[in-house]
């Protein structure tokens, strides 16, 4: 967000309606927060504009989706560079990668149909940038705030 405006208190609504379905419309959005919708999609706009707002995505529920894991990955040197993150982004599993301190460079978040496929997933991500080790967490179960994800 610029420094010309930091976000208010109808904002961070605003984020958190379009965090719970980044489809809703305008008109509904203006609805919940009292506001007409002109004032809604100036605010949306400037968010997108300042970058904080970067994009609208799909969120897989559980539906083909059989397992989540979390890939750590530890890298030498300087192995973990952007190529290799983007490289990671493109694999399409792939939801979500955090760079982190600590023993563990990257973690790697991605979802599977089976253990088989998650063999194929694991093989791909060890394929970008010679990593030195990885490991795979199997997600069990977990809860968002918002929702559940396991099954």
């Amino acid at each position: 967000m610029s420094a010309q405006r930091p976000l208010d208190e109808m904002d961070h609504e605003i984020l958190g309606l379009l965090r719970k379905d980044a489809r809703r419309t305008v008109k509904d959005i203006a609805m919940h927060v009292g506001l007409s919708p002109a004032p809604v999609q100036r605010r949306i706009e400037r968010m997108e504009r300042s970058g904080l707002i970067a994009g609208y995505t799909v969120v897989l529920g559980q539906g083909g989706v059989s397992l989540q894991a979390f890939i750590e990955i530890r890298y030498t040197g300087k192995s973990q560079g952007d190529d290799v993150l983007t490289m990671l982004g493109d694999i399409a599993e792939v939801q979500n990668i955090y760079t982190t301190a600590g023993d563990t460079d990257v973690l790697v978040h991605v979802h599977a149909d089976d253990i088989a496929h998650l063999t194929k997933i694991v093989a791909k991500v060890r394929a970008q940038g010679n990593p030195l080790s990885t490991k795979t967490l199997i997600v069990l179960q977990s809860r968002d705030g918002l929702r559940s994800l396991s099954p």
